[in-house]
């Protein structure tokens, strides 16, 4: 695993990248002070897996961070990680395309765990800020495109994203990001939730 971890603060990313490498062996890290540093770093590491992205960074914060890394690397999925634990951050940090919000107030377990369903393709909220309100419905427009429906399509036939990819002859990372999508536009954080949920608005 590789990551890119954006902090502002040197203790932070120093702490931050041992406690990961404690926690997974053969890990490799990545760190930046700031938004551009860090798409910048991206670009020149395009093997990374995820970012681990703050929301209160000097320059470009919050949901315009996370979109910044959406326009320059739309398929790397960025992983909020805030000492923020306001719903409301929450729901704007998804909807700028994060796939996943961590408070930094979790243990390194929930952050491992966290990353791996990141990883997987699925979207991570904590418990704790999740707003049951919300959920079992899609958002209003913008609707999904015709390739996040292609991916939805094959994800409801149980579909991994390795075989995905390989039926649509896309990257598996791509793949990822699409399923990120997917899961914020139906309001789900999981494939069962989601296939539900498309059923019942006939999207399947």
């Amino acid at each position: 695993m590789k990551l890119l971890i954006v902090d502002d603060h040197a203790v932070v990313r120093e702490g931050l990248s041992q406690l990961l490498r404690a926690g997974e062996p053969g890990i490799e890290v990545l760190v930046a002070a700031d938004v551009l540093a860090g798409v910048a770093l991206a670009a020149a590491h395009p093997d990374l897996d995820a970012v681990l992205l703050d929301l209160n960074l000097p320059g470009l914060a919050g949901a315009a961070g996370v979109r910044q890394f959406g326009l320059n690397c739309p398929a790397l999925p960025v992983l909020v990680l805030s000492s923020s634990e306001d719903a409301e951050d929450v729901r704007e940090a998804l909807a700028a395309g994060a796939l996943g919000y961590v408070p930094k107030s979790a243990g390194v377990q929930t952050l491992m765990g966290a990353l791996k369903l990141v990883l997987a393709g699925e979207v991570y909220l904590p418990t704790l800020l999740l707003d049951p309100a919300a959920a079992g419905s899609p958002r209003e427009q913008p609707g999904l495109t015709e390739r996040q429906l292609d991916v939805l399509k094959l994800l409801a036939e149980g579909q991994s994203n390795k075989e995905i990819a390989r039926s649509l002859d896309i990257a598996e990372k791509t793949v990822k990001a699409h399923v990120g999508a997917i899961f914020r536009y139906l309001n789900v954080t999981n494939r069962t939730q989601a296939v539900t949920v498309a059923q019942r608005a006939r999207l399947l």
